[in-house]
């Protein structure tokens, strides 16, 4: 039995993965496929800037007899006798077109790597999050596992001392029944815990059985620290939408000029050389060919584009405004989480644990009632609960501030 016990406890290691906050960030940037795919759109944008640089090709065409009669002969291209001609073309572009194509793939690179970082806070606010959750929920459950491991064997106690009428039969049954009602919880906690570890796993592409470490002492932060406008002014900066929302008018101010230059047809240059079929032999020819502008002055695009402009300064004054509205509304919860949890004694889960052994071993030497035993088992996992829960919405305020500002400015 103690091989058995022995081999199933190294089982469980190896398919348990114990990780603290710090690891599991460096393994949710390396693995997460979310993030490895939004990486592509930023190489996508580079290759697409690369495009932009390029210059037009020139275009080389060659004209040559197909049947000469006076001589009958066939693909008559001779020097002597026949007729070719090469052209050489090249179109230039007018109006600075190509540079202000290059300025707007320069800004879609900077959108696709701010989408990405955009990605990334949604994503590490998610796994942080989810980190003190399953934290929190771990802990939770082992206050369980203490009490139905010490009910187990108090019920078994109490079931061999019945039938001899050392115990009544009611008090048995009274632990039995509170035995089941804590398996019951328990089965319920268990499921929470289980979504919220298949998130996790999710995220960090690993799907071993993971229990998360970190100090009791997380929630000890004293948010006064951090002032409201600094955390505004802070946002400001890192906010990646609303850098998003900045590059996207730059991008269409941008976009706006080029409308405006094409409006400009460009120029077609080239030079030809004609061996026999122009005015004069071996005739060397030059041309130059540029679209007139009577008709399509690019007018749609110039307004389109031109509404764009206006349409994205709301959109960026809008998204300022969502910014320091997010802050306002995560510090403020924040202020509430630490305020609730300040009425908790720090001490007070430790002066429940210390005296929680003291009151089962009284109860078994009956120094106290069965009644008094239950409610003292009710009022700790209640009380240890409601502190978890507590210590946890703090540590989520704290992280849905932290998501806000855009950046970890809070980290335990």
């Amino acid at each position: 039995m103690t091989i058995l016990t022995a081999l199933s406890s190294y089982l469980y290691a190896q398919d348990t993965l114990r990780i603290t906050l710090p690891e599991a960030e460096k393994v949710f940037v390396q693995k997460n496929l979310q993030l490895l795919s939004q990486r592509y759109n930023i190489d996508i944008a580079r290759a697409q800037l690369i495009q932009a640089r390029l210059y037009n090709n020139p275009n080389l065409s060659f004209t040559g007899a197909l049947y000469n009669p006076a001589e009958k002969k066939w693909f008559d291209v001779s020097n002597s006798t026949g007729q070719y001609a090469i052209a050489l073309q090249q179109m230039v572009i007018l109006a600075g077109k190509r540079n202000k194509e290059i300025k707007l793939a320069e800004t879609n690179v900077s959108i696709s790597e701010q989408q990405f970082y955009d990605l990334l806070r949604t994503l590490r606010y998610t796994l942080r999050s989810g980190f003190y959750n399953l934290y929190y929920l771990q802990n939770s459950l082992t206050v369980y596992d203490r009490q139905i491991g010490s009910l187990y064997k108090l019920d078994s106690a109490y079931h061999e001392l019945q039938p001899k009428g050392v115990v009544s039969l009611k008090d048995a049954l009274r632990i039995r029944s509170l035995l089941y009602s804590l398996k019951s919880e328990r089965v319920d906690l268990q499921n929470q815990l289980n979504d919220a570890e298949a998130d996790m796993q999710l995220l960090l592409q690993n799907n071993k059985t993971l229990y998360v470490a970190d100090s009791d002492n997380m929630a000890l932060i004293n948010v006064n620290n951090f002032p409201l406008q600094e955390l505004i002014d802070t946002a400001y900066q890192s906010r990646s939408d609303l850098k998003i929302a900045q590059s996207n008018l730059l991008y269409s101010q941008q976009n706006y000029s080029l409308q405006k230059s094409m409006a400009v047809p460009d120029l077609d240059l080239g030079a030809a050389f004609d061996k026999r079929g122009s005015y004069v032999n071996n005739a060397s020819l030059f041309n130059a060919a540029i679209d007139l502008p009577f008709f399509n002055r690019n007018q749609g695009n110039i307004k389109a584009s031109k509404i764009a402009v206006n349409q994205n300064k709301v959109l960026l004054d809008l998204q300022t405004q969502t910014v320091e509205n997010d802050v306002q509304r995560a510090y403020g919860k924040v202020l509430n989480a630490d305020k609730m949890l300040q009425t908790m004694d720090p001490k007070f889960r430790d002066d429940f644990e210390n005296l929680l052994q003291g009151v089962l071993e009284n109860f078994q030497k009956k120094n106290i009632s069965l009644v008094e035993f239950t409610d003292f088992y009710d009022a700790y996992r209640s009380n240890v609960l409601q502190l978890n829960q507590l210590q946890n919405a703090k540590m989520q305020a704290i992280e849905a501030l932290n998501f806000s500002v855009g950046k970890t400015v809070i980290n335990p």
